[in-house]
């Protein structure tokens, strides 16, 4: 697979915040990490001290499994810098097993409509940006998971 077809192209560095430091802490682990309500039992993301279903604030991180499916995307042939211009980016709505769904990126399949069929299982992995590392996903195989 050439290097076009490999990376995100660049971008920016994420900043953690008070909310979000633990979940850059588990990416630098190779950990994708979310947080789950105790009161309710869901998980959720994006990262707040509150669960967004129920309102609680007996929350806990928990590593997920990392594995999900792919529920739709756009193939961007014109990234903003710092991104490189001539590799375009696949930007991804991801559902993880555990519920909740992420944008993010696909990596390591050519950026064609025909490679990326929708509820296609994916598993995440970890791109170095700067001192961090940005969660994306890979293709597990091309039939769908449901």
């Amino acid at each position: 697979m050439s290097e076009a077809q490999d990376g995100t192209s660049g971008g920016t560095v994420p900043v953690p915040t008070p909310e979000t430091a633990p979940f850059w802490a588990g990416t630098l682990a190779g950990e994708l990490r979310v947080q789950r309500c105790n009161a309710c039992g869901r998980y959720y993301f994006y990262p707040r001290p509150f669960c967004r279903y129920c309102a609680s604030r007996d929350v806990e991180w928990r590593t997920a499994s990392g594995t999900g499916r792919l529920i739709s995307y756009v193939i961007n042939h014109r990234p903003l810098p710092p991104a490189a211009p001539d590799r375009p980016q696949i930007i991804a709505l991801v559902e993880l097993d555990e519920g909740p769904r992420m944008l993010t990126n696909i990596v390591g399949v050519i950026p064609e409509p025909e490679e990326l069929p929708l509820d296609a299982a994916v598993r995440v992995d970890f791109e170095p940006r700067g001192d961090q590392a940005l969660p994306v996903f890979r293709l597990l195989d091309s039939s769908p998971r449901r």
